[in-house]
């Protein structure tokens, strides 16, 4: 399971004055989980896009496109959903993130039982 978490300054990426970065005023946490059922036969991969502690959007590998979790969430779906070669990457990561990692950890951790 990966996990990344990005510290957002909007004032600072738009060029802008006013909040200095680190205060926490705002911040956006990209969520993956790899769930396995039966080593990799079935794989499902979820990315959540989480502002403020609301999570808005998700990205599900067994839906195959991004779903909105709140008003906000939809027009980021749609726009996202409209972009092909995010959903192809999303899609593909079942394979290089969740398959792959699962091969690197397995020695570690189902071997060792």
């Amino acid at each position: 399971m990966g996990r990344a978490l990005l510290g957002l300054d909007p004032t600072r990426a738009l060029g802008g004055a006013g909040c200095r970065w680190g205060t926490g005023y705002f911040q956006e946490m990209l969520k993956a989980e790899c769930h396995f059922l039966n080593g990799t036969e079935r794989v499902r991969y979820v990315v959540r896009d989480i502002y403020n502690r609301q999570q808005n959007v998700h990205f599900d590998s067994d839906v195959g496109q991004f779903v909105a979790d709140t008003p906000l969430g939809e027009l980021i779906a749609k726009y996202w959903n409209s972009q092909t070669d995010l959903l192809e990457q999303r899609r593909a990561e079942v394979d290089t993130v969740c398959r792959h990692n699962y091969g690197v950890v397995t020695p570690f951790t189902v071997e060792r039982r």
